[in-house]
């Protein structure tokens, strides 16, 4: 038995464990206190290592203040910032109150969906559209009477829908980079992997939307002018603007149309875009002490542990496919970031496919939607954490809602299976497929 390699994955089976502990103990995994399960499983980590304690440290600390992790931290401080100060001065309720008038409210859930498919479609990263749409979200779920679970989960699950296949996503670039083939080819052959799974979404939502409340609009009209840093905050991410430029300005917008309606006054303005920051104090925390977790767990070898284990006894196409989607998943689970994930196990998915004349299309579309399922359903990935962060409830809470990132794992799986049925005589099609390096 390989005891380094289970030593290495020692961390995975704590946090894992404590998790089951607590969510037998209060009956829910969303009742779990995250912080404490982490800050556990960050001190186990660091004695599991080998070394100085300096070193350790020094390991565990590389990973929590990485530059991709920081700027995350930078994102959350300022949606929160411009989520509270929205909020604040109305803006929050205006929106609300003018997608009420456009949209009935048992269509609000999949309007909602389909508005996040097309802004991250646009804008090709997920976090950014969670950030534009959550607030809104929050509102619609108050003013029709539909879970708050549901809501959210409808917007990181429409989120995901852009960041598998928008031309602009780094999960995009990065997977037809490392398997040698075009931007367009992999779209063509992704999308009618993922269209079936966004309608069949659409139309869980309309059916479950039937039970919402009828909202009850204002006799006022609606004061359009709050609703500007929404809409700009859209615009600019829809244009491809950097995320942190598109919150900065969005902050701004708040502060000059709050103080010009008269809402609140500079000082009252400052308050509530610190609230909204220490409201997400919590969720920064915890990004960085998985972070540093999984920094770890790969210092110690657990990701060479598990490629290994994978990959030894592959035989066949569709084992092939498996191995690939295992290993892109098992590497998102310790990174928690998909794009890393992708960069982590690309050389070994092109070999595999290479080896087994799996087309790079298709080893592309493997490692991208594969990645986007499981980031999409990780209650410690950035993009739940920003979901539950803005809408003030457990990123747990939001899982049993996450049909799109189910559907797109289960369409990975039934594509498998289809794929082993081919016969010998089609394979040899696929190796005549050119590859551009």
């Amino acid at each position: 038995m390989n005891w380094k390699g289970l030593r290495a994955l020692s961390p995975m089976m704590v946090l894992v464990g404590l998790l089951l502990f607590f969510g037998f103990y209060y009956q829910g995994v969303s009742n779990a206190p995250m912080l404490f399960v982490f800050v556990v499983t960050a001190v186990v980590s660091v004695c599991v290592t080998k070394g100085t304690i300096r070193e350790r440290i020094d390991v565990f600390s590389s990973g929590a203040g990485s530059k991709d992790l920081l700027l995350m931290v930078w994102i959350f401080m300022l949606a929160g910032a411009f989520a509270a100060s929205a909020k604040e001065m109305g803006a929050a309720n205006a929106m609300v109150e003018m997608t009420l008038r456009i949209l009935p409210a048992r269509f609000a859930v999949a309007g909602l969906f389909f508005a996040a498919c097309i802004t991250s479609l646009c804008m090709g990263t997920s976090v950014g559209t969670i950030v534009a749409l959550m607030p809104i979200a929050g509102g619609l779920a108050e003013r029709t009477g539909m879970l708050l679970p549901l809501v959210a989960a409808a917007v990181v699950g429409g989120a995901f829908f852009g960041d598998n296949l928008s031309f602009i996503s780094d999960t995009t670039i990065v997977s037809t980079q490392s398997q040698g083939c075009q931007l367009s080819d992999k779209f063509r052959f992704n999308i009618r992997m993922v269209l079936p799974a966004a309608a069949v979404v659409g139309l869980i939502y309309v059916v479950m939307g039937c039970t919402a409340e009828s909202a009850v609009l204002s006799s006022a009209s609606v004061q359009w002018w709050k609703v500007i840093p929404y809409l700009a905050v859209l615009v600019l991410a829809a244009c491809g603007m950097n995320v942190l430029v598109v919150l900065v300005t969005g902050n701004m917008l708040t502060c000059v149309t709050g103080i010009t309606d008269g809402s609140y006054d500079f000082i009252r303005w400052t308050d509530s875009m610190l609230q909204g920051v220490a409201g997400m104090s919590e969720l920064i925390l915890i990004s960085m002490l998985a972070g540093g977790i999984f920094a770890v767990i790969n210092h110690n070898g657990g990701l060479e542990y598990v490629i290994a284990k994978i990959t030894r006894r592959v035989r066949s196409r569709a084992g092939a496919e498996t191995s690939i989607c295992t290993l892109v998943a098992f590497a998102n689970i310790c990174t928690a970031n998909n794009t890393i994930a992708i960069l982590s196990v690309g050389d070994i998915a092109k070999r595999i496919s290479m080896r087994f004349g799996i087309d790079p299309r298709r080893s592309a579309s493997l490692l991208d939607t594969t990645s986007c399922f499981v980031q999409g359903s990780l209650p410690y990935g950035a993009q739940l954490l920003m979901a539950s962060g803005l809408a003030g409830i457990s990123a747990v809470s939001i899982m049993p809602y996450l049909f799109y990132p189910y559907l797109l794992g289960l369409t990975v799986l039934v594509t498998i299976v289809i794929s082993g049925r081919k016969t010998e005589a089609e394979r040899p099609k696929q190796k005549d497929i050119v590859c551009h390096q």
